[in-house]
């Protein structure tokens, strides 16, 4: 039936025969299927762009920091305020559902900047400290030296690895950055590592900033003591983030005389809990696409098969001939499907092939500079699902008018006029 020569030329005199018809009623297929892989390749764009500021980032890692009291508890009054230590660093590692724990501080306290000295140059920077360990919690990219080593930390060395504009306000262009010396508050420190930004958006620029010392070091060097000024925690892999959460606040409250119901002492922030919203978030955006871009498909469909049952009552003597010298009803009605599936297959690839490539350039346009929108692409097996969709609804829509052509007596199709 697909391959028989008569029935192609069939089709293909009809369509001259009616071209503005015919491409009327192929642009609504074309238009819906162009239409869903546009909004899906849009929904994946703001989908990527959005969680960029995930990226370089363990999701099932959380942050914790003190902050205020707001219940009393023990004789002690609210309003108290109160740090982390390193005995608390300590504690937390005995915790079994926990991976890494990882104790930070800033200088000039979170999102305190400093002013960096070298020579005559000066930078604004973030100086913080952390251990080694906490490039498993966030990835940092080294462009050149080294990250922080255990020996770093054992040692207290005086050695810092710094962002990618740090080395461009203090070190003139091509020169050796590594193995260069830095002031910070009176305080040298030797360059041992240059990073580049690993995320977009505020962390990104805050990273391009960024001054990595170790943890002893910083202690040492700025009078911290033990303080600790906020956690960075790695939950297991087969633990889930919000658990481990709980835990270490549980610990962290009866470690510091915390009243068990006080929600606002300790700051806390999930990523995979924040990742999870968006996540549910992208879906629920997703299946509205889907949605809507079928509904706008099956629009074009329905004026496919409106456009059979046309062509069938135009030929309805045609069919009487061919019944009358001995056609069965499944070549009639293979003959209504093919057609019906050739023009939606048609339309479809068209409009899937203009959709992708309208994606491909807006991508080229946009480069890696897009924040909130990056890589608007669809997956190949999303496209050709979207595709044996449109070709199943093609079948469908000629089934209805081939099933009415078949229904038409030889005698009366042959009467008609």
């Amino acid at each position: 039936m697909i391959f028989e020569r008569d029935n192609w030329q069939e089709i293909m005199a009809g369509i001259r025969k009616n071209k503005l018809r015919t491409f009327l009623t192929m642009l609504g297929v074309f238009w819906g299927i162009f239409m869903l892989v546009i909004m899906l390749g849009s929904g994946n764009g703001l989908r990527n762009g959005v969680l960029k500021d995930f990226s370089g980032s363990a999701t099932n890692s959380f942050f914790c920091w003190a902050q205020q009291t707001s219940k009393a508890y023990e004789g002690l009054k609210p309003g108290r305020r109160f740090n982390f230590n390193l005995a608390d660093v300590k504690a937390l590692e005995q915790i079994k559902e926990l991976d890494v724990v990882s104790p930070m501080n800033e200088l000039g306290g979170y999102d305190g900047v400093n002013n960096v000295v070298r020579g005559l140059k000066t930078a604004v920077c973030k100086i913080q400290a952390n251990l080694p360990n906490l490039a498993k919690i966030k990835e940092f990219k080294i462009t050149k030296g080294r990250f922080i080593n255990d020996l770093d930390e054992r040692e207290k060395r005086k050695v810092c690895v710094i962002g990618p504009r740090v080395a461009e306000l203090l070190f003139k262009k091509g020169e050796t950055v590594i193995g260069q010396f830095i002031r910070v508050n009176g305080v040298y420190f030797k360059v041992i590592g240059l990073t580049k930004v690993a995320s977009d958006g505020d962390e990104g620029r805050d990273d391009a900033i960024l001054i990595n010392i170790p943890f002893s070091t910083f202690q040492n060097a700025f009078n911290m003591g033990d303080v600790v000024g906020w956690f960075a925690i790695k939950s297991r892999d087969d633990i889930s983030a919000e658990i481990s959460e709980k835990r270490v606040m549980d610990i962290l409250k009866q470690r510091h005389k915390i009243s068990p119901l006080d929600e606002k002492a300790i700051g806390h922030w999930n990523m995979e809990v924040e990742f999870k919203k968006l996540e549910g978030l992208f879906l629920g955006i997703e299946i509205l696409v889907w949605i809507v871009g079928i509904g706008t498909l099956l629009a074009g469909v329905i004026g496919i098969s409106n456009i059979m049952l046309i062509i069938v009552k135009e030929r309805t003597k045609e069919i009487g001939v061919k019944r009358a010298l001995g056609a069965v009803p499944m070549q009639i009605i293979g003959q209504i499907m093919l057609e019906a599936v050739f023009l939606t297959s048609l339309a479809g690839y068209a409009g899937l092939l203009v959709g992708v490539l309208s994606l491909e350039l807006l991508n080229s346009a946009i480069g890696e500079s897009g924040e909130m929108f990056s890589n608007p692409t669809i997956d190949f097996k999303v496209a050709l699902s979207a595709l044996l969709i449109l070709i199943l609804s093609g079948a469908l829509a000629g089934l209805i008018p081939a099933r009415k052509a078949v229904a038409i007596k030889p005698v009366e199709a042959l009467r008609s006029e």
